[in-house]
């Protein structure tokens, strides 16, 4: 528990950063603000045709009796949702951290140095970097893919499907989150996606206290916005933690 809460605490002291460089924070919200507001479009035209969805994926329904018919359509229906849910989150993630690659770096660097023993800049052609961040980012767009649909097979579940759907995204996708948004200091290093699954999974229960928390704020509408450069932030002090356990502040 007491890891779980420092992943949290990681989230809470990257939002600190918007105080103390409001400037550079606002920069990181507007590749959000801008790809947050296509994913919400997206959301909204999927729930206005949810009911059509769900008749069409239940069509083997259709002789059921009326109440046993409308439960199905309706467990139906809140697993599209969850499944819409997961991939948005994740496909987000990935589609914002390619687009605002240059204003992330800038803060990952700016949070590096005022905690001290920022790693060396890495002299990388511009080109190069954005086809890794676009490499790694569709290898964990196909994660977040499968995770979606397991969470959408969950979701048909009677009764306790949705639910269970849905934990089952907050977890599985927090953790794919938190890989995601730990690329940038990891890459700082020269530690590849490899690297950075190996060194997360050794903190693991701080990095899904970091990786749900910051899903659940990436839930609420446009709340991405304002927490994707915190989330940014919280990431690089996560990555201090799991690389240099032995320098990272209690």
């Amino acid at each position: 528990m007491r890891d779980l809460l420092r992943g949290v605490g990681d989230l809470g002291r990257g939002f600190r950063f918007w105080a103390t460089s409001p400037r550079l924070m606002l920069l990181g919200a507007l590749p959000a603000l801008i790809v947050g507001a296509v994913w919400i479009g997206l959301l909204v035209a999927l729930l206005s045709d949810l009911d059509a969805l769900a008749a069409w994926l239940t069509g083997f329904a259709d002789r059921w009796a009326p109440a046993a018919r409308t439960a199905v359509r309706v467990a139906a229906g809140l697993a599209l949702v969850v499944l819409a849910l997961v991939v948005a989150a994740l496909s987000f993630t990935a589609v914002v951290l390619t687009v605002g690659d240059p204003f992330y770096e800038r803060i990952s660097r700016r949070v590096e140095e005022r905690l001290g023993d920022a790693p060396v800049d890495r002299d990388e052609p511009l080109l190069r970097g954005l086809l890794r961040a676009a490499r790694d980012g569709v290898a964990l767009l196909v994660a977040s893919v499968v995770v979606g649909l397991l969470s959408f097979l969950l979701g048909l579940i009677p009764l306790v499907g949705p639910l269970v759907g849905g934990a089952f995204g907050a977890v599985v996708g927090g953790w794919f989150l938190a890989v995601e948004l730990t690329g940038t200091p990891f890459d700082a290093r020269g530690l590849r996606l490899r690297d950075r699954r190996r060194a997360l999974r050794g903190v693991r229960a701080r990095t899904l206290g970091f990786g749900i928390a910051t899903w659940l704020l990436f839930l609420v509408p446009f709340g991405a916005v304002v927490a994707m450069p915190a989330a940014v932030a919280g990431a690089t002090l996560l990555t201090r933690g799991a690389l240099e356990p032995d320098r990272d502040p209690a």
